[in-house]
């Protein structure tokens, strides 16, 4: 005699249960999944901005620091733009080139410096230097177009000088830095400049989004722009940096963060 089996199986609304709670259940993990790898991409963005913000102030009050260094009297060491993001312009000696002058006068503006038994080794074509005539207590940034070691001399083919100077005008390879933010250029991400003069500008570092200044003077007031650079005691710095990317939590779509630092100058108004 052949028993029949009593198998039992699911039953459609069981199926249906079943589906729906697997449905939760991944939908669950896989919404987890999402915030944690969002947190995990705002992380990376907030590294990268911190990282960016801290950088740019380090450099500005490096440079800042040095504003001033062993510029002659005439020059200005320091010019600041209240352009909102504000910027800065800096100049200081880059200590490379040691008494060298012109020992004979330009008879024109276009001509050679010559620079007799001076070492000019430190010189290159291309490098802008600075003319410095301390009678007169004036003088200008130049490109160099050729550089004749063997003779001593220095040719300036590409711009000539606003003066002859005379024999004793001093040649200088001084720094001349500035620093302003880029917000026309992709107003996505703005981003701190750097220039070099007679160079085209070099971005130093990304998101930024603004730049302020504020200049303590000798008299003990607080500028936005100075009027002498001599007068300038202190830089007072605000840097705002942002995340690349525009976040939704936040009204402003961006999260950012603000450094502030105060850098004593050490070299001007002591000339």
């Amino acid at each position: 005699m052949i028993k029949k089996l009593n198998i039992k199986g699911f039953t459609m609304v069981e199926m249906l249960i079943a589906a729906g709670i697997s449905m939760i259940v991944i939908g669950s993990a896989l919404s987890v999944y999402l915030i944690q790898h969002k947190h995990l991409l705002v992380q990376d963005q907030i590294s990268d901005m911190q990282q960016n913000i801290r950088a740019s102030m380090q450099e500005l009050a490096t440079k800042i620091r040095m504003a001033g260094y062993n510029v002659p009297t005439g020059i200005s060491a320091l010019r600041a733009s209240n352009t909102n993001p504000d910027t800065i312009e800096i100049i200081y000696d880059s200590s490379l080139l040691d008494g060298v002058q012109i020992e004979h006068a330009m008879p024109e503006q276009s001509a050679e410096l010559r620079c007799d038994g001076h070492d000019l080794s430190s010189l290159h074509d291309g490098d802008w230097v600075v003319i410095y005539d301390p009678n007169k207590q004036a003088g200008e940034f130049f490109e160099i177009s050729h550089v004749q070691y063997d003779a001593s001399s220095i040719q300036h083919n590409t711009m000539p000088l606003s003066k002859s100077y005379p024999k004793g005008s001093k040649i200088i390879k001084m720094n001349k830095i500035k620093y302003y933010i880029d917000n026309t250029t992709d107003p996505n991400h703005p981003r701190l400049m750097m220039q070099h003069v007679g160079r085209l500008p070099l971005i130093y570092a990304d998101n930024i989004s603004d730049l302020q200044f504020q200049y303590l003077l000798s008299s003990g007031a607080i500028v936005d722009v100075p009027p002498l650079a001599r007068m300038v005691r202190e830089v007072m710095i605000n840097i705002t940096a942002r995340t690349n990317k525009p976040d939704d939590e936040f009204i402003n779509q961006y999260r950012t963060r603000s450094l502030q630092t105060s850098v004593k100058v050490r070299n001007l108004g002591i000339n």
